[in-house]
């Protein structure tokens, strides 16, 4: 048995309960590390598009995207957004939905592949994720993410190469095809540990009182 528990996440930039779900379990997991017993928690992010049918050049805002390709009414799409921006909100983050772009995230995807590469997954996925939800820019451009890229410490030059290439184009496809095979059709999916899935935007005590429950499961198999 590892030392550590092991959680893999299948979640989608794009995806504004992923975000929402990240704080939330942020939250969570920072309790967890202050209880007795506690163990350290090793995640793992894979990828997962809800949209992959979007144009690489579409130009336009979620609303309009919804609206446009969906079919759904814009009071509809924007009585949403304000539920969802209410939520995310309350879980301490914030989306600025009038300058948020829609986008196609396989681009995305492979820059956190890139950064994963190199033992910085969790950092460039959150700068991704701000830069989309909180700064209305374009995380699906290659220029866009390699600026990102520069952000986080990464030589820019090779993040323009690594992204025109599409050298982690193949990790991507694994991800999604796994996320296939483990019938996965919503997110955020939290796998702890292989055996427990919490599917959907969780409260934070969902999570935390799964990472004890895993703590708990050790410490009795330790007797």
């Amino acid at each position: 048995m590892s030392d550590s528990i092991k959680i893999d996440v299948w979640s989608d930039i794009g995806c504004p309960w992923c975000w929402v779900g990240k704080h939330k379990f942020a939250d969570a997991l920072a309790r967890y590390q202050a209880t007795d017993g506690a163990v350290p928690v090793e995640i793992e992010y894979h990828s997962y598009e809800l949209h992959p049918d979007t144009p690489l050049d579409f130009v336009g805002t979620e609303l309009d995207w919804l609206v446009s390709a969906r079919g759904m009414s814009a009071s509809h799409v924007t009585t949403s957004m304000e539920r969802v921006a209410a939520i995310a909100e309350a879980a301490g983050t914030v989306y600025d939905y009038d300058n948020l772009k829609h986008i196609n995230s396989l681009k995305a995807h492979q820059l956190v592949h890139y950064a994963k590469a190199r033992g910085t997954q969790a950092e460039t996925l959150d700068r991704v994720l701000k830069a989309h939800y909180l700064e209305g820019r374009g995380v699906e451009d290659v220029q866009d993410l390699a600026d990102l890229g520069a952000e986080v410490g990464f030589d820019r030059d090779d993040v323009v190469r690594s992204l025109e290439a599409e050298e982690y184009l193949p990790d991507v496809q694994a991800d999604l095809d796994q996320a296939r095979a483990l019938d996965i059709r919503v997110v955020p999916v939290y796998v702890m540990e292989g055996q427990y899935a919490l599917v959907g935007s969780q409260e934070s005590s969902a999570y935390f009182d799964l990472l004890r429950k895993l703590t708990d499961e050790r410490a009795e198999v330790a007797r």
